[in-house]
């Protein structure tokens, strides 16, 4: 068994390595194990989004945690921010989410948060990858009564709407605004359409029916392509796109315009630093962060810094750096005044509040940046070979940087959840743009592919 653990927890095919029941019950074993050992509250709350191998990874994590005299709490299908919210709320030493987020369905995932909501660092997730891969648990084993319940918390969704709803200001209300809501048939569809309903809009919803094969079956914050056309036809103020387990937004302005997390970055900087909520006056990103991202930040006089890609990376970054407000492109957006983690339905609720607030539509507040020329190319790879070992894949970055000179910049980099090699090519040039990136993207298949 190769490394557990990528930049978002345990990810892989279904039923495969490492996604079988028989690794998701080790890893239960071990986590109730690490968690039970630094606290006398040993309870561990599992979540999941709607695929349709959730049901056989939850058995057997209940299984492994339960044989470790641990009780479990399951909430079932709910938001992977919100597993955090109750993870906290409960108390409980930690808490599990069965997700891989924003891959098709026969893909899935593991990721741990520890008790205060915030996820588990390296560290930990070290420890128990080690516990998985020896058998120094293998003979700790609770017998009779001391072996570990599960119980199910019937009200988790509603505690999670009301802490959604309390972090929209009190003196605002959405009534008169109509939004359309893309679920992605993925664990925002219970709750979205409800929150957004109780604060007074009126809801049109899509992609809010999942069978278990249909998450982000080319729908949600992934695909907003049939959101963008929801919105326009139906004359909508906005649209929100969320990913397969909820902790993205991609929203779509009231002419059917997508603004991605930098323009959702953008706006709720501008924001906070007028109500002087941006503490530091510091937003962190990510090396993916568009060119106009970082011209718009220049303009408001506002600091950036750029973390690794991953929010783990960029919410390690805001709590060393004292920032409260950072996220990623992609559509991951941290608010630390109001949560441990990205949440796409409070990112929402903040984009939605500053436009009611002033009274201006989303097209006219994402005025305010400008998006340069990018073009995103994903290779698939069967290996991840070093990129700097690749001579003839470096002289050829090193080319391109040459030709965009000061007006555009090349990233290279591997996913670090799914097996891909990004291929980023910037500038103010599409046509250039374009070119560098085809031509890098090939290099990168005849070497790697």
């Amino acid at each position: 068994m190769g490394r557990l653990f990528g930049t978002d927890g345990v990810r892989g095919v279904a039923n495969m390595e490492p996604m079988t029941a028989e690794t998701a019950l080790l890893i239960g074993r071990a986590t109730a194990h690490v968690c039970k050992r630094h606290n006398n509250r040993h309870r561990v709350v599992i979540g999941k989004d709607t695929r349709v191998s959730g049901y056989m990874i939850e058995n057997a994590l209940t299984a492994g945690i339960c044989s470790m005299g641990v009780d479990v709490l399951l909430v079932g299908p709910m938001p992977t921010p919100g597993i955090a919210f109750i993870t906290h709320s409960m108390r409980a030493d930690a808490g599990v989410v069965i997700s891989a987020s924003h891959n098709p369905y026969q893909d899935n995932g593991i990721k741990i948060f520890s008790r205060d909501g915030f996820k588990v660092p390296d560290t930990v997730e070290d420890e128990i990858e080690s516990l998985v891969t020896t058998e120094r648990i293998k003979d700790i084993r609770p017998t009779a009564g001391e072996i570990g319940k599960a119980h199910r918390i019937d009200d988790a969704i509603g505690r999670y709407i009301v802490f959604c709803k309390n972090t929209f200001p009190d003196n605002l209300t959405l009534i008169g605004m109509k939004l359309v809501l893309d679920c992605a048939n993925g664990a925002t569809y219970k709750v979205a359409p409800i929150i957004f309903s109780e604060l007074g809009a009126e809801v049109v919803t899509i992609n809010d029916h999942p069978n278990g094969l249909n998450i982000n079956d080319h729908c949600g914050a992934l695909y907003p392509e049939a959101l963008m056309a929801e919105v326009v036809r139906t004359g909508a103020q906005a649209g929100l796109a969320f990913d397969g387990d909820g902790d993205r937004l991609i929203a779509i302005d009231e002419k059917g315009r997508r603004l991605a997390g930098d323009h959702i970055l953008t706006i709720c900087a501008k924001s906070m630093k007028e109500g002087g909520l941006l503490r530091n006056n510091l937003v962190v990103s990510t090396p993916m962060s568009n060119f106009g991202f970082h011209e718009a930040m220049r303009r408001l006089n506002i600091q950036t810094v750029a973390a690794d890609v991953g929010d783990r990376y960029v919410l390690k970054m805001m709590r060393e750096r004292g920032a409260v407000l950072g996220g990623e492109d992609s559509g991951h957006i941290i608010f630390l005044n109001h949560h441990t983690t990205g949440d796409g339905i409070i990112s929402a609720l903040q984009l939605l509040a500053i436009s009611q607030d002033s009274g201006r539509p989303l097209s006219e507040l994402a005025a305010i940046m400008q998006v340069a020329p990018q073009r995103l190319i994903n290779v698939a790879v069967p290996r991840k070979p070093p990129l700097d070992s690749i001579p003839v894949l470096q002289k050829a970055i090193r080319k391109a940087e040459l030709e965009l000179g000061d007006s555009g910049r090349v990233l290279v980099r591997y996913s670090g959840t799914q097996s891909i090699c990004r291929v980023m090519v910037e500038s103010t040039d599409p046509a250039l743009t374009n070119r560098l990136a085809e031509s890098l993207a090939a290099l990168v298949q005849r070497e790697i592919g």
